[in-house]
């Protein structure tokens, strides 16, 4: 099904409210039928009352009879329009904010006042629900349209700069050394662009999936150690000191590949952050049924108001794009852990350092 906005920016938190004023139309529909079978059910007991007395050989008193049907219609009347328009409001409210919906208006709120605290109940559980419904398609809607803006906005500086220099290269007229040079940059360009599809997919899988496959039991301090190694170029260039002496050995059942992507990210955050002659620290430890592992940097640190965005999608705290990256590495990490039913947290100073600290539940034995 396709939603079609009426406008491309639609008022947030919009609250639908007295469409109908005091009368609805369900209530007033309501009434009528009720009006109707209230005379009907008099008619008839008026009929039968006079036939009755006419077999019996006695008389009625007609004027009695009228004045208790037209009692009885007056009576059944109020009571049907102010139980309709109570009971039925909200009902009537509903159909329209649903409509609104269809037409890909995302911020409606129903909001009834008191009429709902004298509805049904299980109404009052539906109008609790559809708000519930509609704040989270609002909050897909702006999830969408951010992300699409975001992914759009990775995508434009590096296809810009491939577009440049592969045409300089195409029209020639360049030395040797500027030849190799733009080569590299468009390599380098492609590279990344290729990293951003990479995690964009990755990214996308794990967000729709709840359970997690091909689980088995692993040491989880020599795959730190592994995803360390691999990083070795990077951080050797640097001549920047691993420690990871606080490793203690530990087991985990989980999916050993999802879990490495969480550790070569943090890992390469740690190197790429941190100044050449800096230190990287790795620990890993057991406690009451937690196993905890911390990644240290002597880095540059992450600016404080920064740290609460760390884990969005393409967010990045240096947006100068100094220090190249895709912004979805540390949202991919977030999502592995939830996966895990874990936790992850931040603690940063600038000009200090930077922690970020993995809780995992010990899940060896329930593997097991």
């Amino acid at each position: 099904m396709k939603f079609t906005p009426r406008s491309a920016e639609a008022p947030q938190n919009k609250t639908t409210d007295r469409y109908f004023g005091v009368v609805n139309r369900l209530g007033v529909k309501l009434t009528i039928l009720s009006m109707l079978i209230i005379f009907a059910a008099d008619i008839l007991t008026f009929t039968a009352r006079i036939t009755i007395d006419y077999i019996m050989g006695g008389t009625s008193d007609t004027t009695d009879i009228i004045g208790a049907v037209a009692a009885s219609a007056l009576v059944g009347s109020l009571i049907a329009f102010s139980v309709g328009n109570c009971v039925l409001k909200p009902l009537s409210l509903l159909i329209k904010a649903t409509k609104r919906v269809a037409n890909g208006d995302f911020s409606v709120k129903l909001d009834i006042g008191w009429i709902e605290r004298y509805t049904i109940k299980e109404l009052r559980e539906l109008i609790r629900d559809f708000n519930e419904m509609t704040e989270e398609l609002r909050n897909t809607e702006l999830f969408r349209k951010d992300f699409i803006a975001s992914f759009s906005h990775e995508f434009k500086t590096p296809l810009a700069s491939i577009r440049g220099f592969a045409r300089q290269l195409n029209e020639g007229n360049l030395t040797p050394e500027q030849q190799k040079e733009f080569s590299r940059i468009i390599l380098d360009e492609t590279e990344y662009l290729s990293i951003i599809s990479q995690n964009t997919l990755l990214m996308t899988n794990l967000e729709n999936r709840d359970i997690v496959p091909d689980k088995a039991k692993f040491s989880l301090d020599e795959q730190l150690r592994g995803c360390m190694i691999r990083l070795e170029p990077k951080w050797s260039a640097k001549d920047i000191e691993i420690d990871m002496e606080g490793l203690s050995p530990v087991d985990l059942f989980w999916n050993e590949q999802l879990l490495a992507h969480v550790w070569s990210n943090l890992f390469d955050n740690a190197v790429k952050y941190t100044p050449k002659g800096g230190t990287v620290k790795v620990s890993c430890k057991k406690s009451d049924r937690r196993i905890i592992v911390t990644v240290s940097d002597s880095g540059c640190g992450i600016p404080e108001e920064a740290l609460p965005r760390i884990f969005e999608k393409f967010y990045r705290a240096d947006a100068s794009r100094a220090t190249k990256g895709n912004g979805l590495g540390l949202s991919i990490v977030k999502r592995i852990i939830d996966l895990a039913e874990g936790e992850i947290s931040v603690s940063s100073e600038q000009g200090k350092g930077t922690t970020f600290t993995v809780t995992l539940p010990d899940t060896v034995q329930g593997g097991n």
